[in-house]
């Protein structure tokens, strides 16, 4: 199976051209391309597929073979991948994804996509703002969002228990008992947020399937509703993740969430794939 390793903000993905290649059963490959020790190293396996209604579809998987809705960070390289490998020779482009089409805008430098703006769509609250969730042994507050996968936007200030500040964060205790909690019957990502000021925020993210990532773009983009809904921040704000800063901006008159961020190839090659 031929491949290319990308990533956004550290969020990495190996992609294959479905335009050349067939992959029988995307779900074990997920998991063995994405194994850091045995395979590639990976958040997951996408696809990147024709399209009836669209430049290309988007067929995402997590790293534990579980299928994915939508990857903000991983749809800005499928961008960057369909113009710099000749796919598409436009720069407005709409991509298939599981949770509806998406438009992007591909920013071009030297020949080359070097960062991308998403349409993510409009977020919808699939909770009360601030409704409690006794986790464990203790009871917190979450905001939920769905970005055609659902999230649930957690304040530090809101929790003694998880400490001050992200770096004290016990993510991989707390993340799993969200996941799985039966609040969230399809499982749930969840974001830990500290706001510095209306216009920046941190945040460290637990996504269902794959556990703690270097970045998530629904994930950001969750956030920023979430702030807003809380009166947090302004509409546009900065969005740091472990792996870098995304710009989200929320057109309230629109109802869309706008994402801005790099696309990176890392490198490509062919691996065989276990015998079924």
């Amino acid at each position: 199976m031929k491949f290319t390793k990308m990533q956004g903000i550290g969020n990495d993905y190996v992609y294959v051209n479905g335009f050349e290649e067939t992959v029988e059963d995307p779900a074990a490959a997920a998991v063995f391309v994405s194994n850091r020790n045995f395979g590639i190293g990976s958040d997951g396996l996408i696809l990147i597929l024709p399209s009836e209604t669209a430049d290309c579809r988007m067929d995402m998987y997590n790293m534990d073979g579980s299928r994915g809705a939508m990857c903000g960070n991983g749809i800005r390289c499928v961008g960057k991948y369909v113009y710099d490998h000749g796919i598409v020779t436009k720069t407005e482009i709409d991509v298939e994804t599981a949770s509806g089409l998406r438009h992007l805008s591909l920013h071009v430098s030297d020949g080359k996509v070097d960062a991308v703006t998403v349409d993510m769509g409009s977020p919808v609250l699939t909770s009360e703002i601030g409704e409690p969730i006794r986790v464990g042994e203790e009871t917190f507050r979450f905001t939920g969002i769905s970005m055609g996968n659902p999230h649930a936007v957690v304040f530090l200030d809101e929790a003694e228990s998880l400490g001050g500040s992200l770096t004290e964060l016990k993510l991989s205790e707390i993340g799993p008992k969200f996941e799985t909690h039966e609040r969230f019957p399809d499982r749930v990502n969840t974001e830990f947020v500290q706001v510095l000021d209306r216009k920046h925020v941190k945040m460290r993210v637990w996504e269902r399937g794959s556990g703690e990532t270097l970045a998530c773009g629904t994930g950001a983009c969750a956030v920023l509703a979430a702030c807003v809904l809380n009166d947090r921040t302004d509409p546009e704000a900065q969005i740091e993740l472990l792996g870098g800063t995304l710009s989200i901006r929320w057109d309230r008159k629109a109802d869309k969430l706008y994402m801005t961020g790099p696309a990176v190839e890392v490198f490509s090659g062919e691996i065989e794939l276990p015998k079924r």
